[in-house]
């Protein structure tokens, strides 16, 4: 094994490889901010069925769901049916550090659990409120979006935690009581998604069309369901091996995304978890507020519909 090493009782290989093309980073800088990540990333990652981002050298990157017949037996796992491919699928449960560091020798560099507990799906624990501004904009647009959608989360007496995406956005996470329906659930975060746009329709748009958007953030309120997020304190494949970092709301103005990497991150938080301490207690939904969401149609459906609509008026012309 070329860089071989044994941590917590895996057995690692070729850790001085490039992560990829841009990492700025070897496997074993991801090796080893997995290591410091630790409990903080495993809280996140614990009892939720995982998807993971893996690149292998001269490789595009690939997202795997169901694990490799490879997989050593003590990596736990859950069994989830797959209406879209309609089949079973065989998720990794990441719940300890040894599957964290087995995943890392694995070249996964991109975490995502889903929003439910495999023992309590498809009930979600949290909303999430993904800010992605419009090509051309910048991170402080990202920031003002996600303002809204505080400014919205507060009107009905709700707050969210927030991070870096990783990429060049944020997300907002809202933690909600066990119980809430799935669909319940979606439809609450569509209508936080419109209050916030109604607040300033100058700054921040539902329109899930990249066209129709004209230069907005996109408060995109689709994580919903059997949709993943990347992980708080996950890295992502992006220039830099950036991470998804927790910030506080009084941080935003002060951070980009880039500062965040695998290098940087251990010395920034040192024994901090963000994460756990700005995150608020689990809260219930307004009835007004998922009442609103259920009129909203799902904007998926809705763009699917929409494009139909255009193509075949283009033809007509």
């Amino acid at each position: 094994m070329a860089g071989g090493e044994l941590r917590h009782g895996v057995e690692l290989s070729n850790l001085d490889q490039r992560l990829f093309d841009g990492a700025e980073a070897t496997k074993r800088d991801l090796v080893d901010y997995l290591e410091f990540a630790g409990e903080r990333l495993l809280r996140v990652l614990r009892g939720r069925p995982l998807s993971v981002v893996r690149v292998r050298p001269g490789q595009e990157p690939f997202t795997q769901k169901n694990l490799p017949k490879y997989t050593p037996e003590w990596v736990a796992r859950t069994t989830v049916w797959a209406q879209s491919s309609r089949r079973e699928i065989t998720y990794a449960l990441c719940d300890d550090l040894p599957t964290l560091i087995w995943f890392g020798n694995q070249r996964a560099v991109e975490y995502h659990p889903t929003l439910f507990l495999a023992d309590s799906a498809p009930e979600p624990t949290h909303l999430v409120l993904d800010l992605d501004p419009a090509p051309g904009q910048t991170f402080a647009d990202a920031v003002a979006g996600a303002r809204l959608i505080r400014a919205a989360l507060a009107a009905d007496g709700l707050t969210g935690a927030v991070k870096t995406s990783g990429s060049k956005g944020l997300h907002v996470f809202v933690p909600v009581v066990a119980g809430i329906d799935a669909e319940d659930a979606a439809a609450a975060t569509r209508a936080i998604a419109a209050r916030a746009e109604r607040i300033d329709p100058a700054v921040g748009t539902t329109a899930f069309l990249l066209e129709d958007r004209h230069g907005k953030v996109f408060l995109d309120a689709t994580r919903a369901g059997g949709a993943t997020v990347a992980a708080a304190y996950s890295p992502r494949i992006r220039p830099g091996t950036t991470v998804s970092c927790p910030l506080r709301w009084s941080d935003l103005d002060d951070v980009t995304p880039a500062d965040f990497t695998v290098r940087t991150v251990p010395a920034l938080l040192g024994d901090n978890d963000p994460w756990r301490s700005e995150m608020p207690a689990a809260q219930e939904l307004p009835r007004d507020l998922v009442e609103e969401g259920h009129t909203i149609p799902v904007a998926r459906v809705q763009a699917m519909h929409e494009g139909k609509r255009r193509a075949r008026a283009r033809r007509a012309e």
